[in-house]
Parts: structure tokens; C-alpha cells; sequence
């Protein structure tokens, strides 16, 4: 199974992440984790990475896109995975499905997790406060909302025109948010 989530920074990805990959023995592939083990392992992707990191500039999508294409060939990656973190643009979408069709493979199922913004303000303030993350203001997490809505708008119109996407109320305890993830997914 090939799938991606989405959701506001709070929404709950990482926990759910966890779960639907330990459900389906597929791997959790976020970009963040693809470009900090490029670096660690210094491979030439990583090397431009960090040097486009250390001059403050965003990683072009070609070398995104190029470190995935290596990821998803690894063997654990075959059967399928849970992409986090990309694709962000209308671009980005179109680069994941020349990728994905290489390998004669495709997108089963966008999994977005819906939240309420005043929930999740509330949730991630909590949080910075418990963690001590002094950057993480009430201004700065909306904000973060905000950016979130803003630009996966483009992105989640498309796979809902597919209808691939497939919005789950993300608000509650853990083990219920995780049953209305794998009953969407068939579980």
C-alpha cells in the first residue's frame, strides 16, 4: 500500500504514522529524515542539501524528488510506504507520479487529518510549554495553521479530484483516531 498523510502541524501524523506503518509493515518515508540521511551518510544529494541548508535556501524539488526515487527503490520500500511531508505542490505531485509510474505504481489513498485550529492551538501550546519550546507561540502556531492551509490546498484538490483523498477527524483519543485511519483504509 502506497499512501500518503496530511495534516496541520498537531493534526496527530507522527502518532498515526507509527501505527498504520507497524499495520501494514510499510516504511514511514518523510523528506525531512530523506535529506538528514543523505547528509549523515554524506552521499553527493546530502552533501548539496546541506550546502543549500547552510545558505538558509530551500532544496529544489529535482533533488527531492531524485532522493526519493532512490528511496523507493530499497527493498522495504517495494511493498509500499507512508510518504510524509511531500508533496507539497501542484509540481510536486506531478514529480511523485513520474516516479511512482517507473515503477508501474501509483498512490492508493491520501489520508488527511482533520483538525479544529482551536483545538490544536490549544494542543501545541500545551505541548511547547510541557517541552519547553520557548519559539513555539500562540502567534507562531497559527501561523503555522495558516501556511499549512495555504499551501496544501492545491495539492489536496487534486487528489480529492482523483478520489484518492480521504479526510479523517483527527480530534480525539489516540486509539479512536487510529480505528477511523484503519477502517478508511480497510482495516
Amino acid at each position: 500500500m502506497r499512501l500518503l498523510i496530511m495534516g496541520a502541524p498537531g493534526a496527530g501524523k507522527g502518532t498515526q504514522a507509527v501505527r498504520i506503518c507497524e499495520t501494514f509493515d510499510i516504511p514511514h518515508i518523510s523528506t525531512g529524515d530523506l535529506f538528514r540521511d543523505n547528509v549523515t551518510r554524506g552521499t553527493d544529494l546530502g552533501k548539496l542539501v546541506q550546502d543549500l541548508m547552510a545558505r538558509g535556501e530551500f532544496v529544489p524539488d529535482e533533488v527531492t524528488t531524485q532522493m526519493l526515487r532512490q528511496r523507493f527503490e530499497a527493498e522495504d520500500a517495494k511493498k509500499g510506504f507512508l510518504l510524509d511531508g511531500y508533496p507539497r505542490t501542484a509540481g510536486q505531485v506531478e514529480d511523485l507520479d513520474a516516479i511512482l509510474a517507473e515503477q508501474g505504481a501509483a498512490i492508493d489513498r491520501v489520508l488527511e487529518l482533520t483538525v479544529d485550529t482551536e483545538v490544536v492551538v490549544q494542543r501545541l501550546l500545551a505541548r511547547a510549554q510541557e517541552q519547553g519550546r520557548l519559539d513555539d507561540t500562540e502567534q507562531v502556531i497559527r501561523h503555522r495553521q495558516d501556511l499549512y492551509r495555504e499551501q496544501t490546498a492545491a495539492v489536496l484538490a487534486i487528489y480529492e479530484a482523483r478520489g484518492q483523498l480521504v479526510r479523517i477527524d483527527g480530534l480525539g483519543d489516540v486509539d479512536e483516531v487510529t480505528a477511523r485511519v484503519l477502517a478508511a483504509l480497510g482495516r
